[in-house]
């Protein structure tokens, strides 16, 4: 991908978790990326093409670290990994998680990515799934949806409600809670 590419889909990334997709115009990306509009289209037909670029290229992120995860561990340690992971890229990249959160309250971005969302959300349910298929297959469902659920409202939280949010020891208990599952 090109550089200028690139400056596009980090400003657009940007300018979509801060003011929403439905309030970021072309312009504005062009403005932040420091570039043309010319540019811009001739990488991208229209916004809704950079959003579903952004979404793609994070879902794709997320089956390659799924796929490298992946091991011969113990069920439980497989769990305690995938929270190290989730909650480092939770740190790290506040600006997607974000980005995130924006579209899915926002019906526009819902629908532009329906495919995509519910595609990610398939890959997230079968990974979480196949960990906790080793451990009770009687619930390995059911216990999928509330680990899903748990790191939901675990980012929520901390994205959008507490100014000083105990994300570290939130992680401890978490993992503590699973270890001893």
């Amino acid at each position: 991908m090109s550089n200028k590419k690139n400056k596009v889909i980090e400003a657009a990334t940007k300018l979509f978790a801060e003011k929403g997709f439905e309030n970021t115009s072309m312009a504005n990306i062009c403005l932040e990326a420091n570039v043309s509009k010319g540019l811009v289209y001739h990488h991208f037909k229209s916004k809704e093409s950079i959003l579903i670029e952004i979404f793609t290229n994070v879902t794709d992120k997320m089956i390659e670290m799924n796929a490298k995860s992946k091991s011969s561990q113990e069920p439980k340690l497989q769990l305690v990994q995938l929270i190290e992971t989730i909650f480092y890229q939770l740190e790290c990249d506040k600006t997607f998680f974000q980005l995130n959160l924006n579209i899915m309250f926002q019906p526009t971005t819902r629908q532009i990515l329906k495919e995509q969302i519910e595609k990610r959300a398939s890959i997230l349910l079968n990974s979480v799934k196949n960990i906790f298929d080793q451990i009770s297959l009687e619930k390995s469902t059911l216990l999928s949806y509330v680990f899903i659920a748990e790191i939901d409202g675990i980012s929520l939280n901390y994205l959008t409600v507490f100014d000083e949010y105990p994300l570290d020891m939130i992680k401890q208990e978490l993992i503590n809670k699973y270890i001893h599952f």
